[in-house]
């Protein structure tokens, strides 16, 4: 009878420091939750090409020569790079037919940025500072730049005269136009898409006659019996 009074006892006098830990250790516990699994991240890239995609002298030559003069803006090829989509334009301009100090019409593309490579003639080119008169493109946006807008050079615009070989690197978003070219100008651009808003696989008509033939498959064999 005393051991089990004892025992009682012991008990109940236990029984706070018990709870006490039981309460200090509760929160510790309830904020260790188990770590998430890794997930990977679902791929929202195609596959990176594996051939080289040409776009020779001869097919430049062939659009410049057969192409309509309007507009006078021919993307040759966009292509699917896996990451982002990658244009290569040809453009042939001819002359302004403006006067110094005339206002200068400029463009600028939402998403795509150009590099432009001058291969023949000389012009002025005004890029960047304010647009003036901004507005934005209506209608179905163009396979050479995706959506864009126009308006007019403002403060802040720089001017200078371009010629065969330069290279301008003109981001997305920034203001560019053409003036005082007496005959005419001639260059490449380079659009990489990183929102990928030009239609990848595109071809300009005219060069789709050119494309290489594809080696024939060779013919399936016959099961043996």
């Amino acid at each position: 009878m005393k051991r089990t009074i004892l025992g009682l006892t012991c008990v109940i006098l236990l029984a706070p420091v018990l709870q006490a830990v039981a309460q200090a250790q509760t929160p510790a516990a309830a904020t260790q939750k188990p770590p998430a699994p890794f997930v990977p991240a679902a791929p929202s890239n195609g596959p990176i090409p594996t051939i080289a995609f040409d776009i020779t002298k001869a097919d430049i030559d062939f659009v410049l020569k057969n192409a309509p003069a309007n507009p006078p803006d021919r993307q040759l090829r966009v292509v699917d790079m896996g990451k982002y989509n990658l244009g290569v334009g040809i453009i042939h301009r001819g002359p302004t037919n403006d006067k110094p100090g005339d206002p200068i019409p400029v463009i600028y593309h939402d998403f795509t940025p150009e590099v432009y490579i001058i291969t023949s003639g000389t012009g002025v080119l005004t890029t960047g500072g304010v647009i003036e008169n901004k507005r934005a493109g209506t209608g179905v946006p163009n396979v050479m730049n995706g959506p864009s807008g126009g308006g007019t050079a403002g403060a802040g615009a720089y001017s200078r005269v371009v010629k065969e070989g330069d290279i301008i690197i003109i981001p997305n978003q920034v203001a560019h136009g053409w003036s005082q070219i007496t005959d005419h100008v001639t260059y490449l651009s380079v659009r990489p898409d990183p929102d990928r808003v030009l239609p990848a696989g595109y071809v300009y008509p005219l060069l789709l006659k050119n494309l290489p033939t594809p080696a024939p498959a060779a013919p399936a064999r016959r099961p043996q019996q």
